[in-house]
C-alpha cells in the first residue's frame, strides 16, 4: 500500500513526521528521497517531537549522521548527500546500522541511493514539488515497498 499526501507548508510536514513517528518501532528503518530543501529535515523533525526527542534537530549534510538518545526511542538521523561512492555509503552504512541496532534506535535516512542494494525492509518517503506549491508524499510501508 502506498499513500499520497499533498502538504503546503513545513508545519504540515511536522505533523506528518509526528503522525509516522506513531508506527515506528525501535530498529525502524526510514528513508527519505527528495530533491534538495524538499523537506526531509522537516519529516524528521516531526517524527523527533512525536518521540519526544529533546536535543534541536539539524540537518546532518556535513557531519553525515547525528545521534539522538533523549526521546522515547532513540534516533539516528544520516544524509549521504555529499558521498559520492558508493563504498563509503555502504561501510557508513553498515556502521550505524550496528549501533542502531545496539540501541534499539530509528534509522533514517537522507539522500539513501547508495545504500539502497544493501537494505531489505524499510519504510521509504518519495518527496516530490508539486506543480504549484507545496509538495508531493508518497509513504511506502515496509511491506510493500520496491526497489526504487
Amino acid at each position: 500500500m502506498c499513500i499520497f499526501v499533498f502538504l503546503k507548508s513545513e508545519e504540515e510536514t511536522k505533523c506528518l513526521g509526528k503522525n509516522i513517528a506513531k508506527e515506528l518501532i525501535p530498529n525502524s528503518l526510514l528513508l527519505l528521497k527528495g530533491p534538495i530543501g524538499s523537506g526531509k529535515t522537516s519529516i524528521v523533525k516531526g517524527i523527533a517531537e512525536g518521540l519526544c526527542v529533546k536535543e534541536n534537530i539539524t540537518s546532518p549534510t556535513f557531519a553525515l549522521s547525528h545521534h539522538y538518545y533523549s526521546g522515547l526511542i532513540p534516533i539516528i538521523h544520516m544524509d549521504l548527500y555529499r558521498l559520492e561512492a558508493e563504498i563509503s555509503a555502504k561501510e557508513l552504512f553498515l556502521e550505524e546500522e550496528e549501533e542502531a541496532k545496539e540501541n534499539g534506535a530509528i534509522l533514517i535516512i537522507e539522500w539513501p541511493e547508495l545504500i539502497l542494494s544493501t537494505v531489505k525492509s524499510f519504510w521509504l518517503i518519495e518527496i516530490e514539488y508539486a506543480k504549484d506549491f507545496g509538495r508531493e508524499y508518497k509513504l511506502h510501508k515496509p511491506l510493500d515497498f520496491k526497489k526504487v
